[in-house]
């Protein structure tokens, strides 16, 4: 007979229907009871360690909840953050992620994750926060991350940063006073210009 976990699933609840394990220790859910849930299919398993209830509606993007669930120090940076503000057709095959320098490389096996290591004002200013399937997602705003994208142009391709950009200007009410106050912070304000006005005049 399939048990209930009554206690087990009004704890679940109480987080949005997500635990990672040491929180649901902590809620009072024994170690064994969470693997049964396992088991019987009342939680799926995410990622290592991060458990979600099975009867909630699908994850509308689970690789940034995973991320931001387990990773709630790290912003969503890059190509990312360009796909989550919808200003890219690239499909990334990994998450994006930015953490301080000198933080503590994150041990994650799913999704592919890679690490950019930002510092002081590049990894504090332009963090937006957003609630994604009950997780909050910290993310940089569309302005911060054209700047990074400017300043990690050799690493993820200057293709990607121009489309970026194209589609920021037609999409997006263009906030060119935030675009080269990031580009300052990032200090690629020279190079960020130039690619502007000809990206302005070209259109």
């Amino acid at each position: 007979m399939r048990k209930p976990f009554k206690k087990e699933r009004k704890a679940f609840i109480q987080h949005g229907g997500l635990l990672r394990t040491s929180a649901a220790l902590r809620a009072g859910i024994h170690p064994r009871a969470l693997y049964e849930m396992r088991d019987e299919g009342v939680v799926e398993q995410l990622s290592r360690g991060l458990y979600r209830l099975a009867d909630l509606p699908a994850l509308s993007n689970p690789d940034l909840v995973t991320v931001a669930a387990k990773i709630p120090s790290g912003v969503i940076c890059l190509i990312s953050a360009l796909g989550y503000h919808e200003i890219t057709t690239q499909v990334p095959h990994e998450v994006h992620l930015a953490l301080p320098r000198g933080a503590e490389p994150p041990r994650l096996r799913h999704p592919p994750l890679r690490v950019f290591w930002f510092t002081g004002r590049s990894f504090t200013e332009g963090i937006q926060n957003h609630t994604v399937d009950g997780i909050r997602l910290r993310v940089y705003s569309p302005e911060k991350t054209l700047a990074d994208c400017f300043k990690y142009r050799n690493k993820i391709g200057l293709d990607v940063v121009l489309e970026a950009l194209r589609l920021y200007l037609s999409r997006k009410r263009p906030k060119v006073d935030d675009l080269m106050k990031f580009a300052r912070v990032c200090r690629v304000e020279k190079v960020m210009r130039a690619y502007l006005e000809a990206v302005v005049y070209s259109a």
